[in-house]
């Protein structure tokens, strides 16, 4: 008897696992084709991802790839905002995908759906049946997110983001309500998203990211050529993070702007290199600044984050859980990072990794690290210690087997 067959939903092609959306899909990918015969529907929105394609169709029963629509083209955008659903989702409807949705779903063998972010809940909506289990991964609640850039944005934006969240909330709590599970990165997401979806909270759980232990590694891999060894006197700084990401953007600007100078008057020479794919002119220019480094993309962040002293992540909006920490982490290097970075990471503040939250306390923290090479080495080996007792994958993703069988459903 062969197995069972599951539907795999994502808005990004889950392979290669470069960032942190792509991590997550990948792995749980990854573990679910143990057990099922795959059915992958998934979105590429960056060309250079199509030559994974074959990575995918080896592992999966069949596939769709279809290339995202310019979310930019105005007549889109129009069509998405006068349409019901939030404009964030609304830009993933395509007629290709749901059509090859219906098309697997109409086969009753497949009884199992996974879908990995919210932009893909709309393909499901209309496939509920009482003999199909659909497990919805939201990742994050993307409402709050939006909240929180509402915050902070200037006019015609806060009012824009402050729409979006409205309309993203509703949208989350209704999905909910139709679906057997949701997932959340973190049990802080899950938590929060139970106030959200209220006597559907029973079915919202925290299902954590894990780290690939033996790639993320101290001593695994073997550092590039070209990579700039900018910490060799024990004073180079890292951020690494896809650099056309708003919360990324803001984390780098405060960091060059504000961070970097007061560790400097600490500690001379400290430089800073800022490793992520597509940064945009705002990140670009940073590069000006002496001692900044801006890498555009590059094939393997393991280098850059070795060479560095001290890996820091002084994220002020975020979400979920920051894969670039528990990397870091995991190949022994000592992390700063902010509150928002921190939230969601199992971790004991002061021993496994230092957070801080203004400028003044960030860099008094990184600069009282660079000063103390035994606490750094100390606090590297506190981190990879707590990595490989928690965050292993395997570890992390038997809970979703708990999940999906305690969801699941007579065909």
């Amino acid at each position: 008897m062969g197995k069972p067959q599951l539907l795999f939903l994502a808005h990004r092609i889950p392979y290669p696992p470069n960032k942190g959306d792509k991590i997550r899909s990948w792995n749980v990918l990854r573990h679910l084709a143990k057990s099922y015969d795959i059915h992958l529907g998934a979105f590429i929105d960056d060309d250079a991802d199509w030559r994974y394609v074959p990575v995918l169709e080896e592992l999966c029963a069949s596939t769709c790839f279809l290339k995202v629509g310019s979310r930019r083209n105005p007549a889109r955008l129009a069509r998405a905002w006068l349409g019901s659903l939030p404009l964030s989702v609304a830009l993933w409807g395509s007629a290709e995908m749901k059509s090859y949705v219906d098309d697997c779903l109409s086969d009753r063998s497949i009884q199992n759906a996974y879908v990995f972010s919210g932009q893909m809940a709309p393909y499901v909506h209309r496939h509920v049946t009482s003999g199909r289990t659909i497990i919805m991964d939201f990742v994050d609640v993307d409402s709050d997110k939006f909240r929180q850039y509402a915050a902070t944005a200037s006019w015609p934006f806060s009012g824009l983001y402050s729409q979006e969240a409205a309309q993203l909330k509703q949208f989350e709590k209704q999905t909910a309500r139709v679906v057997d599970a949701s997932l959340f990165v973190s049990e802080a997401e899950a938590k929060l998203f139970r106030g959200i979806a209220g006597s559907y909270g029973h079915t919202v759980y925290a299902l954590e990211n894990g780290v690939d232990l033996d790639f993320f590694s101290p001593a695994g891999g073997t550092p590039s050529a070209d990579a700039k060894t900018t910490a060799e006197a024990g004073r180079g700084l890292v951020f690494a993070g896809a650099m056309d990401y708003p919360p990324n953007i803001e984390a780098v600007e405060w960091l060059v702007g504000d961070i970097l100078p007061r560790v400097r008057r600490r500690v001379p020479g400290t430089d800073l290199t800022i490793v992520g794919s597509n940064p945009v002119p705002a990140v670009r220019r940073l590069a000006r600044k002496k001692g900044v480094e801006v890498t555009g993309f590059v094939e393997d962040i393991r280098p850059y984050v070795r060479r560095a002293a001290i890996s820091v992540a002084p994220i002020r909006t975020a979400r979920g859980v920051q894969n670039k920490v528990l990397e870091a982490m995991a190949m022994g290097k000592p992390v700063v990072a902010s509150s928002q970075a921190y939230s969601g990471i199992n971790a004991e503040p002061g021993h496994d990794l230092l957070v801080a939250d203004t400028a003044d306390a960030f860099a008094g923290a990184v600069a009282d690290l660079l000063e103390d090479g035994k606490r750094r080495a100390r606090m590297g080996r506190a981190a990879r210690a707590k990595m490989r007792s928690y965050y292993s994958w395997d570890a992390r993703l038997a809970h979703l087997d708990e999940i999906m069988a305690r969801h699941a459903k007579a065909g």
